[in-house]
């Protein structure tokens, strides 16, 4: 006699893992990053919520996984958020130079950037990463009422950057060594980052 189906959620396999990581991708880029929740994925892909755990460990982590990137940014960003403020700029750019500069970070990272300019979907799903992962993590660590202002201005310089070096290799900035960067890009990460007395968005 033939046994019946196994019902309930399957445990872990090589090919649950990426039946996880299908839905994932799948349901990011349809609902955008904010509305996707670990406990949506488990159960959309029918596994528990405990396995999608183990193996990616939070959001940002599936996240990066689901669009295969080496080295996820807002994983990386929060290893260096703890310290002093003063030398945030510091261990951010050190942090963006280090990942940037091994090609198998590199590579997956130019592909998502270089697929949300083509595609909207990815583009909103980039967007949002960035905001609520980046921006605003580092608006809360600096604190200040200009907060959000001044870690977007900070994002933007750090984009400019990778944009300019590692997507698009304008020289002579795509060959300068890390140190000649750093000398050039802190003061503009450094102001950025500081508050603006009796600026107009401060009392905002």
């Amino acid at each position: 006699m033939n046994k019946s189906p196994r019902r309930g959620r399957r445990t872990g396999s090589p090919d649950t893992r990426a039946q996880i990581l299908d839905v994932a991708r799948r349901r990011f880029l349809a609902e955008g990053y904010r509305a996707v929740t670990l406990r949506s994925v488990a159960a959309d892909a029918g596994v528990d919520l405990a396995l999608v755990s183990y193996y990616f460990g939070s959001k940002k982590g599936l996240f990066g996984a689901a669009l295969a990137l080496a080295s996820n940014p807002a994983e990386q960003l929060a290893l260096v958020l703890e310290g002093d403020v003063d030398t945030l700029p510091d261990r951010v750019l050190a942090q963006v130079l280090t990942i940037w500069a091994e090609p198998e970070n590199a590579t997956p990272l130019r592909a998502m950037l270089g697929g949300a300019a083509q595609d909207p979907a990815l583009a909103v799903l980039v967007n949002e990463v960035l905001q609520r992962e980046m921006i605003d993590r580092i608006a809360a660590r600096i604190g200040g009422q200009d907060a959000r202002r001044r870690a977007c201005e900070f994002a933007s310089q750090l984009a400019g950057l990778i944009m300019a070096r590692h997507v698009l290799r304008l020289e002579p900035l795509a060959s300068l060594p890390a140190d000649e960067i750093a000398r050039s890009y802190l003061p503009l990460l450094r102001h950025a980052l500081r508050p603006r007395t009796g600026a107009p968005w401060a009392a905002r």
